[in-house]
């Protein structure tokens, strides 16, 4: 119906375009049934910082008027002769910055991930999380060839559609005097679900798509449409217990989740909270206290010289009667000297060693304060035990009742057991402004992106389905602000999992810095416009900064997670690399002129184990054997015998990359190593872009 009406629009015949106008919107209100919209809405990619030239496809960059397509006729001088496509007498001559290259949906691209930067906070590990900026369709594609089958859970926070310009449609906002802004947005999800769908391993994951009253309705439609042999299920969630005002109209608090399960995937019961239940408790037990004396990684003194400090006991009693300053690491603790009567307990481990404290100074007075904090003495020595902060966010919530302090509280509390809880959520910590805005806010300070996710809320929905699956492969292609690898790190950090993480946003800018980049006569493509995309400007640094614990400004950030209790100026050991998708050539490829620039793609394909291997130079090697990578690349053929030998003598290889223009010759290579996959490049890479074009 969109084409109708811009063909319509070129009719000069005003009476003839209204009699026609007049018949097409007596046809568009014919009853109809299910789910229906235009599936061939054209969607086209800006391919900024590809070069126009003859031959390829553009259209007019931030027109309102004319979204048409074109294909260059000439580039001269710096302007660009094009003639429409579905109209080639109708040429035009612009200038060349006032157009930009364009994909058309269903015809072949090939491409490549252009390193753009990396963080590592955990240089021994193997595990590394990958953002991709791109189109996510693209995107989707390349990940379609990576790992097809093989993806446990797809965490996805798609625009809502809500009519204020929250997303683009061909390069353009799509707002609330579009009318058919609802069979766009279908379009645009349709396309992009079906290929999320070949990603799912089809024996058992997960699809898991938030969503408001805008589109749910649609969305169930289309997921029950593409995911025929799925189990669907819905939940609604609190995401802001305020609620957000709707003139004349109830307050919207929640919004709601789709669980699309595949194969065996289920829920799994997990060891949950009273708020979990409706606040009704179960049993009367004892609460869980927790050792103060900080475990595991990270838990030396030297790790955080501010979180030695004294605990003063009240001699002959277990009770705790205050908190010390904590020392300098140069201080010795002999040299402290506690007031009368009291002993400092220091945390020291069992075998004598310097260690540290769960929680900070202040905190810790504060816990001392309410009775959080007990001390224990069994065999002379005198340990200490606090409650975790959402134990304490339950007590003060009224989720649990208390009486006395120290070793005299009381409490009743529910006996903790795996549950699956219902579908209707209510979760404090799933609150959007506390857990999202706010948190977002203490990490980039001064830069703002519109309604981030509570990270616990993303934590929670897809702990139901991998809190089993420690090494689970976990994509979210809206990636907007990052809050899905955030939520990963968290819940690897948790349990000591390594689930690895795909995330993929675009780079747009919002329509109010537009407009100011365009006062500065800037335009998408230039570098300082580019600063200020989504990927660069938030995902990118909220990224870096919670894994090294620290804001955009280089400080160290305040508060603990609920979850564990963890600071989060400790971040998170872990690694990410950051890449641009964009597009090869084919004949280059072909020829074996871009093996640089397929490095990372091979990289991923082999399962992204280490860092990101790269080239430099303007020769190529006649092997590589990246053993902390887990792959090797046959790029001379006729030195198989020596490379053979080479995999034999290296440990851990277990994907194989042979380039050979010939079947039969590759078939016969990989036969004789035998143990491992191969893939034949570059016929495995270019066949499957040619043959998948256009594919549903």
């Amino acid at each position: 119906m969109a084409a109708i009406h811009d063909l319509l629009a070129q009719i000069q015949d005003e009476a003839l375009r209204d009699r026609i106008e007049q018949e097409v919107n007596r046809l568009t209100k014919t009853k109809k049934f299910g789910l229906v919209f235009e599936q061939h809405l054209p969607e086209c990619t800006p391919l900024y910082g590809i070069p126009i030239k003859a031959g390829v496809k553009v259209m007019i960059e931030d027109s309102k008027a004319d979204k048409s397509l074109y294909i260059v006729l000439s580039v001269e001088d710096k302007h660009v002769t094009c003639a429409k496509k579905d109209n080639p007498i109708e040429q035009i001559t612009v200038d060349l910055k006032d157009v930009v290259r364009v994909a058309e949906f269903g015809e072949p691209i090939y491409p490549y991930l252009e390193p753009v930067d990396e963080v590592t906070n955990a240089p021994d590990s193997k595990l590394w999380h990958t953002l991709i900026e791109a189109d996510n369709y693209h995107a989707l594609q390349l990940l379609e060839y990576l790992y097809a089958g093989k993806v446990d859970c797809i965490y996805i926070d798609p625009p809502y559609n809500t009519g204020s310009k929250d997303w683009k449609y061909n390069n353009d906002y799509v707002d609330g005097s579009d009318s058919y802004r609802h069979s766009k947005w279908l379009s645009m999800m349709e396309k992009r679900l079906r290929i999320a769908k070949k990603l799912l391993n089809p024996n058992d994951s997960v699809l898991i798509v938030t969503i408001d009253e805008k589109e749910y309705l649609h969305l169930g439609c289309l997921l029950e449409d593409i995911f025929s042999d799925a189990s669907i299920q819905m939940v609604s969630s609190v995401i802001n217990a305020g609620g957000s005002v709707r003139t004349g109209a109830f307050s919207r608090t929640d919004e709601y989740l789709f669980f699309v399960r595949l194969g065996n995937a289920h829920v799994l019961p997990l060891p949950l909270g009273t708020e979990w239940r409706g606040g009704k408790q179960k049993s009367t037990g004892p609460v869980l206290w927790r050792s103060m004396l900080r475990g595991g990684e990270a838990s030396n003194r030297v790790d955080r010289p501010n979180m030695f400090y004294p605990v003063l006991v009240k001699e002959g009693t277990n009770d705790v009667v205050g908190v010390g300053d904590s020392l300098k690491i140069s201080e010795d603790k002999n040299s402290y000297v506690a007031q009368d009567g009291c002993i400092p307990v220091w945390p020291l481990k069992k075998d004598g060693s310097e260690g540290r404290w769960r929680i900070g100074v202040e905190s810790a007075r504060s816990n001392v304060e309410k009775g959080y904090i007990k001390a224990n003495t069994l065999k002379g020595r005198i340990t200490i035990s606090y409650l975790a902060a959402g134990v304490v966010d339950t007590i003060e919530n009224g989720g649990i009742t208390t009486s006395g302090k120290g070793t005299e509280l009381e409490f009743n509390v529910i006996e903790e057991h795996r549950i699956i809880p219902g579908t209707a959520w209510q979760i404090p910590s799933h609150d959007a402004s506390k857990n999202g805005t706010a948190m977002l806010k203490g990490i980039l300070k001064d830069r703002s992106f519109p309604f981030p996710k509570s990270v616990y809320a993303v934590y929670d929905a897809i702990r139901f389905f991998v809190d089993d699956k420690p090494h689970a492969l976990i994509v979210d292609f809206f990636a907007g602000s990052g809050t899905t690898l955030h939520a990963v790190n968290l819940l690897n950090a948790v349990d000591g999992g390594e689930r690895r993480c795909i995330i993929v946003t675009n780079n747009e800018v919002s329509e109010s810095e537009a407009k100011e980049l365009r006062k500065k006569r800037l335009q998408p493509g230039d570098d300082q416009w580019e600063q200020y995309g989504i990927a660069r400007y938030i995902t990118w640094p909220r990224t870096v900064c919670s894994i090294k614990g620290q804001d955009i400004t280089g400080k160290p950030l305040s508060g603990n997670y609920s979850i564990n209790d963890m600071p989060m100026t400790d971040g998170f050991k872990t690694n990410v690399a950051f890449f641009k998708l964009g597009f090869l050539d084919k004949t280059a490829v072909a020829l074996g002129f871009q093996f640089k620039e397929m490095l990372p793609t091979l990289w991923m394909k082999a399962g992204a184990y280490g860092k990101c291997p790269s080239l430099s130079g303007d020769g190529l090697p006649e092997m590589l054997i990246l053993e902390e990578n887990k792959f090797a690349v046959l790029i001379d053929e006729n030195c198989f015998a020596e490379f053979e030998r080479a995999i034999r003598d290296t440990s851990g290889i277990e994907t194989v990359y042979l380039v050979t223009d010939y079947e039969v010759n590759y078939r016969s290579m990989s036969r004789s190593l035998g143990g491992v996959k191969t893939f034949q490049l570059y016929r495995d890479y270019l066949d499957n872009f040619r043959i998948n074009q256009g594919r549903d």
